[in-house]
């Protein structure tokens, strides 16, 4: 893990007005901010929304656009907006940035990580701070992170980051709407991301972000696995970077007890492509989750998906809910044959090169 890396996420609603278009008071703050950060000698890069909402009205539209082919139109026009808005407020306090815009592909591509990865840690070692956005462009449905939010928390992972900063305009989680329910009290830390405090979470953020506190939670569920503590919550005022950055922030704190995981482990986990899907009795789900153990044909119970030796495929308990990820020694169809059967057995009936359905050095747990 670097010494002092920080990555921050700030989505449209902080960046532009209400009825779109740049707001250039907040992007100036939020330059003043990272500034701040970046003096301190840590390593800064930057996370921004913003490309859809800044362009959509210079290009003609009078709402945010619906269609993918207008909401690109848009940010083609608007992220030239972004960058030039960010190069001006970044300079006027004389800290240099450069840009990133990334696609899934980049990530799920090793290759294509180890060259983004070599480019970010060139441009920090020069002091220079990357600013990362999806490419809106060129990515399709079936392509996207989703929201910036999952972007975030993947690229703290790939940088080993100290710490991931996702700025909103709330104060951080709360146990209930405190704008309704007076008796609603904030959460200051969390350990553990469970079902219930998901549950917490609402839906979709403004009109022109796409992102609610629901898919920040996700993205910080995301960076505790990958050994990255994540912040959530509000920077309005000067210094309150700083003071999300040393502990102190206005919002809630989610931990990691994770180790960094290695970038193998980071692809297979979170970038890589499944091929299949495979069901597991209760026995192997233990075996995998708590036990360190391999996968073996004996607690398969189904299967899905087209898979071949090499492909990675995501396991199941048998409440179809996801335990983790691995790479798979079988063709679907061997495994079809070999499902529920003693190792013994399946060697009689099949040409396998290794017995194990997906080594426990090919897997990451999930759960």
């Amino acid at each position: 893990m670097s010494a002092d890396r920080r990555v921050v996420k700030i989505g449209s609603s902080s960046l532009t007005s209400p009825e779109g278009g740049l707001n250039k008071e907040k992007l100036a703050f939020y330059a003043g901010e990272l500034a701040a950060l970046h003096r301190q000698g840590r390593e800064v890069l930057l996370v921004t929304s913003g490309a859809v909402a800044a362009g959509f009205r210079a290009i003609g539209y009078a709402a945010r656009p619906k269609l993918l082919h207008e909401k690109q139109a848009a940010a083609a026009v608007g992220q030239a907006l972004l960058m030039q808005a960010y190069q001006e407020a970044l300079a006027a306090e004389g800290v240099r940035c450069a840009q990133l815009l990334l696609t899934r592909p980049d990530f799920t591509a090793r290759g294509r990580g180890r060259n983004a990865m070599m480019t970010i840690d060139e441009l920090l070692r020069q002091g220079v701070i990357p600013i990362i956005n999806e490419n809106d462009t060129v990515s399709t449905d079936e392509l996207k992170f989703g929201d910036n939010d999952m972007l975030s928390a993947l690229v703290a992972n790939l940088v080993g980051a100290r710490q991931l900063i996702i700025v909103t305009d709330t104060d951080g989680l709360y146990t209930a709407d405190p704008r309704h329910d007076p008796s609603a009290r904030k959460i200051e830390r969390v350990e553990t991301i469970t079902g219930e405090l998901m549950g917490l979470a609402g839906g979709a953020g403004s009109s022109v972000g796409t992102g609610g506190m629901r898919s920040k939670i996700e993205a910080a569920r995301i960076a505790m696995r990958g050994g990255v503590p994540a912040f959530i919550g509000r920077v309005l005022e000067p210094g309150e970077l700083l003071l999300a950055a040393s502990g102190s922030g206005k919002g809630t704190y989610f931990e990691s007890r994770e180790h960094h995981l290695p970038v193998k482990k980071q692809w297979l986990g979170f970038h890589s492509m499944p091929s299949g899907r495979i069901a597991v009795d209760a026995g192997a789900e233990r075996a995998l989750v708590s036990g360190g153990k391999s996968l073996l044909p004996a607690g398969v119970t189904a299967m899905s998906g087209d898979f071949h030796p090499g492909d990675v495929v995501e396991v199941t308990d048998a409440e179809g809910r996801l335990i983790g990820r691995g790479i798979v020694n079988y063709d679907c169809w061997q495994l079809r044959a070999a499902a529920g059967l003693g190792s013994d057995e399946v060697r009689r009936r099949i040409d396998i090169a290794r017995i194990e359905v997906i080594h426990r050095d090919e897997w990451i747990t999930l759960a």
